[in-house]
């Protein structure tokens, strides 16, 4: 059986990438398809990589740099990647992967991370905070339209989809009216055997894009002065927060995974403002021990037990988030590492593993069987063969 494995697109290692090494993992024998691939040698290999098939799309200028302005081009890109010598398609997608053309014996299972965001409930959110005004949002408006319908249009090509929550499963079915099975991603467990001592501080770790709600955090912590905060990762947005955080919030920029699990294993608790399709690095958080405080929305809902191994906020806002540190600090004592780790073990990657390959041999057996099937004829074209068998 040939394999093939399609990507949306490779230039930096996130959740989607750790997601398609262990899918890799799985079936390592499989060719890799993705848009473009601008992965160092390094970061190629630390996701198990041989080589990879890329679309037209990887040799356009700036494409690099500015991807997401070529957005446009990808329908058109990912229907020119060539499926046809294969058995099995597997797509790992949240733009377009799902996208590709697949023939009728063909087997096309998708591991859908969210269906385009930016293209549905979030555009009036990604519109908001890009900066397009005037005709630039019109026309940025009209092609958001124009690949909803493509999205919509392509949704019946997997013959089957899997969700990484039960969160993306209602999105999928609020956007494609299909059912999809949750297979939740795999995480990067603790590997630490002694629980340390915590510290004294609160922690926050992301990339410093708007819709991450960092700045909430930050903002949040002026209204507790004192109590002191860490906050770790890099962005576009990071030289702004650096400038209205209190004296009680320190920036530890981009951390090696290293540095961020001891931040993790301790801190008093980990906290998450944003609306996440799961949120692995919540989950590896409560891996080193540390309680989460989480808003109450999206993939933190299926990880984090309220009362047990965090607690949650129901809104984005400063007062909600800084009520909840009140309300953890009240409560501290209920809340241990061994809950929190425990939680945390039933997102493993072997886990992931058995779920992802059971769901994938489920669907070649069923593949199989329609493919043997006989295929009835209408009534009248039974009638009218059998009267012509006759002669008559």
């Amino acid at each position: 059986m040939r394999v093939a494995i399609v990507h949306d697109w490779l230039y930096v290692i996130g959740g989607a990438e750790l997601v398609l090494k262990e899918i890799l993992s799985c079936y390592p024998q499989a060719d890799v398809f993705t848009l473009f691939d601008f992965l160092s040698p390094d970061d190629r290999a630390r996701v198990g990589i041989r080589e990879t098939k890329t679309s037209f799309l990887q040799s356009i200028p700036f494409m690099k740099t500015h991807h997401r302005s070529f957005l446009p081009l990808m329908p058109i890109a990912i229907e020119q990647l060539d499926l046809s010598g294969y058995d099995l398609i597997i797509s790992s997608s949240y733009a377009v992967a799902k996208g590709v053309l697949t023939g009728p014996d063909q087997m096309h299972v998708s591991y859908v991370h969210s269906p385009m965001r930016y293209a549905w409930d979030l555009q009036h959110s990604y519109l908001s905070t890009s900066g397009y005004k005037g005709l630039k949002a019109a026309v940025v408006r009209y092609l958001l339209h124009r690949i909803r319908i493509w999205d919509s249009r392509t949704a019946s090509g997997p013959n089957v989809m899997l969700a990484n929550s039960a969160f993306i499963a209602r999105r999928i079915r609020k956007v494609y009216s299909r059912k999809a099975t949750v297979v939740c991603p795999p995480v990067r467990l603790s590997t630490r055997t002694e629980t340390g001592p915590r510290e004294t501080h609160f922690l926050a770790a992301s990339r410093m894009v708007p819709y991450k709600n960092i700045e909430q955090i930050v903002r949040a912590f002026e209204l507790l002065p004192d109590q002191k905060l860490v906050v770790a990762g890099d962005g576009p947005e990071a030289t702004r927060l650096r400038a209205i955080a209190g004296p009680n919030v320190s920036f530890a920029g981009y951390v090696p995974d290293a540095e961020l699990r001891r931040l993790m294993a301790t801190a008093r608790a980990f906290i998450f403002a944003a609306e996440e399709d799961f949120g692995i690095i919540s989950v590896e958080a409560q891996s080193e021990g540390a309680p989460v405080l989480a808003l109450g929305r999206g993939g933190s809902r299926e990880t984090v037990v309220d009362g047990k191994t965090g607690l949650f906020f129901e809104e984005p806002t400063p007062r909600a988030i800084a009520a909840c540190v009140l309300r953890f600090i009240a409560m501290e004592g209920r809340f241990s590492p061994e809950a929190c780790r425990n939680q945390a073990a039933r997102f493993s990657a072997e886990r992931f593993r058995k779920e992802f390959t059971d769901a994938v041999e489920k669907a070649l057996k069923s593949g199989a069987l329609a493919r043997g099937a006989p295929i009835p004829l209408p009534v009248d074209v039974e009638h009218r063969g059998f009267a012509e068998a006759r002669g008559t």
